[in-house]
């Protein structure tokens, strides 16, 4: 353990000095990368020096308690010091043990969420709706920036399909554990009998990727211009600003249509498709990873169900977690409170992590 850690304070040191070079100031891609490692590693560095202490402290007085002829009060003193610096380096190298897991590289960037209707008609759309409102009202609270870049509204309320932006402090890293089929039940405004209907929403988040992390050669798109639907107004549905883009490798099609400028609406397309790209590319690595990372809570995988919203009861279940921490009050969750639901989605993947033994 004291190993690895005095190797990670002298590489945060490298990093500090790197920071300050020119040449990294003047690359853009070196220095974003520099300074999320440097940020990361900050966080160790301040309890691996405390740890440093304690454990030198604790050496120092065994030391003193098995050298013959050792002055007997300095003894007693060393004595009286040892069961508490033995518990608190037990404790502080399990803070460690945490800290010390792997770290998803994407955690600190913004994010692209896609919300679709699924399986339940029209009160699908609306649910859809729903949970668009509940991350509009979760990313408010987080003081997160919220872009609408794409949307379908349905018949009856709601969306069929509705892509935003959240940019924000570690916005894909508390996101990510919303991706997968979210279901609903409840009595549907559309149902005149009064029964309970089961619908489902898909929900995926994507980490917003820049175009140094992935090229897209302008030779492999194709670019419509068109009208933008919606309730429009103010100029928004009578004017060719909305834009369409297909990437032709792939068949990726991605469109924009929220800005009256046509080339707003194209770099927010051109945003969601490095996104998708790079989820691509990210599918294609994690399919080579070992069964044991499959099995992870935060697995993301749009066909999991992940989570129920219960009204008649007032509850919603988070099918990842077990016992009380699966179970949460539907109006706080519904109104934005989703933090204590992907905080304890955040404890059990580290549990699993330590299970496994993972340490970077």
């Amino acid at each position: 353990m004291e190993e690895k850690l005095l190797a990670i304070i002298a590489r945060f040191g490298e990093l500090t000095s790197f920071l300050a070079a020119p040449d990294v100031l003047n690359d853009y891609k070196r220095f974003s990368d520099l300074s999320r490692e440097h940020k990361r590693l900050e966080s160790i560095v301040s309890v691996a020096h405390d740890y440093l202490r304690v454990a030198k402290n604790l050496r120092d007085n065994k030391e003193i308690l098995s050298t013959p002829g050792m002055d007997a009060e300095l003894k007693e003193l060393a004595a009286a010091e040892l069961d508490d610096l033995t518990e608190t380096k037990s404790r502080m190298e399990s803070d460690l043990q945490v800290l010390l897991l792997p770290r998803d590289p994407n955690d600190d960037k913004n994010c692209i969420v896609e919300i679709r209707a699924g399986t339940g008609g029209d009160e699908a759309g609306i649910f859809a709706g729903d949970l668009f409102r509940m991350y509009q009202r979760f990313a408010d609270k987080k003081g997160w920036l919220t872009e609408v870049i794409d949307f379908n509204e349905s018949e009856r309320g709601g969306y069929k399909e509705v892509i935003f932006s959240l940019s924000g402090e570690e916005a894909f890293g508390m996101m990510k554990y919303e991706s997968g089929v979210h279901r609903v039940q409840r009595v549907p405004e559309t149902e005149a009998s009064g029964r309970t209907h089961t619908s489902a929403a898909t929900v995926a988040i994507l980490p917003e990727v820049d175009d140094v992390e992935v090229h897209i050669n302008e030779s492999d798109l194709r670019i419509d211009i068109f009208r933008s639907g919606g309730k429009g107004g103010q100029n928004v549905n009578k004017v060719e600003t909305a834009v369409r883009l297909v990437h032709l490798p792939t068949g990726l099609v991605v469109q924009c249509q929220d800005e009256r400028s046509q080339l707003k609406n194209r770099n927010k397309a051109m945003k969601v498709l490095r996104a998708r790209l790079y989820e691509l590319e990210s599918a294609k690595q994690a399919a080579e990873l070992s069964s044991s990372r499959k099995d992870m809570v935060k697995s993301g995988d749009r066909s999991d169900k992940i989570r129920t919203y219960n009204y008649p009861q007032n509850r919603v279940t988070d099918h990842r977690l077990e016992g009380d921490a699966k179970n949460y009050t539907l109006q706080e969750v519904v109104n934005g409170e989703i933090e204590p639901v992907i905080r304890q989605l955040q404890i059990a993947e580290r549990a699993e992590l330590l299970k496994s033994g993972a340490v970077v």
